[in-house]
């Protein structure tokens, strides 16, 4: 009788852990496992990086994107922010930020030494206000610090132009032997920059500067860069014609595969150290 009573007792144990855990958040990467999402705003950029102690968000998106950005996080079971990277002023970078800002906690916020007039901007920092924190001026070589993965920002190597594209921040990301390359806006002359510089630029995953526009991702880059795969975050049907033929012919004739957020929404890659796949998130997309 009493063999019976612990099999009840088992069972209905089993019960209570399957309907109070079966709607929890996704579970968090493994040691050594690295996610990373290129969400889709629009013609805008967003990217998300978590490993088991971080949960680093580069720029927000455009305007009225950061309700977008948000959810997605929330979807992915993200409670707080380590890092916030804000590349550089642009709207379609830093629109939704302060969204972004209102929603979670978070510990440290990076972004170029440069001001902007903007309304968009003043938002950006009165969020960043709301939230305690001071910003980290990012410079060639400043790290993110964190035990699970490297974070090294390769620019700004010099102040910028008038152009804020120039002043973008430029992120590394090494987990194991996977590479991410992360570009913002980042134009052509910031490119001869890092391949003057003595900086190993190879990466697996490039994440295209400026949409994929002809003022960045200039061949010579791209041979040094060596990608597997090329990631370009732009809406459908943009305006300003994003990607642009001439850099996916320069992708196409270097063998690199193209994930493009503008034809199959959200795209997450998930490293392990040796080896980084592929996947469409069709659940991450704009309402």
């Amino acid at each position: 009788m009493l063999k019976w009573g612990s099999t009840i007792l088992l069972a209905l144990c089993l019960v209570v852990i399957f309907y109070t855990t079966r709607d929890e958040a996704p579970p968090a990467p493994t040691a050594g496992q690295m996610e990373v999402y290129g969400f889709d705003v629009g013609q805008g950029d967003s990217t998300f990086i978590r490993t088991k102690e971080d949960a680093i968000l580069i720029d927000g998106g455009n305007n009225g994107k950061g309700e977008d950005v948000v959810r997605y996080l929330n979807e992915l079971g993200v409670k707080r922010l380590t890092a916030i990277v804000a590349t550089h002023p642009d709207a379609d970078h830093i629109g939704g930020l302060d969204t972004v800002l209102d929603a979670f906690p978070v510990e440290s916020v990076y972004a170029p030494r440069v001001t902007h007039t903007t309304e968009t901007y003043r938002d950006f920092l009165l969020a960043v206000k709301r939230e305690g924190v001071t910003i980290k001026p990012v410079k060639a070589g400043l790290e993110i610090p964190s035990e699970a993965a490297r974070f090294t920002f390769l620019a700004p190597l010099t102040d910028g132009t008038q152009d804020l594209n120039s002043w973008s921040a430029v992120l590394r990301v090494e987990n194991g032997q996977d590479r991410f390359l992360f570009m913002g806006d980042a134009p052509i002359r910031t490119e001869r920059q890092l391949l003057e510089s003595a900086e190993d630029l190879r990466a697996d995953v490039l994440k295209l500067g400026h949409h994929g526009a002809d003022t960045s991702s200039s061949l010579p880059f791209l041979q040094a860069v060596q990608p597997k795969r090329a990631l370009i975050s732009a809406g459908k049907d943009n305006a300003y014609r994003h990607p642009r033929p001439s850099v996916l012919q320069d992708l196409k004739k270097e063998k690199i595969t193209i994930d493009r957020t503008d034809q199959t929404g959200t795209i997450q890659y998930t490293s392990t150290g040796d080896k980084i796949t592929e996947s469409n998130r069709t659940d991450l997309r704009p309402e």
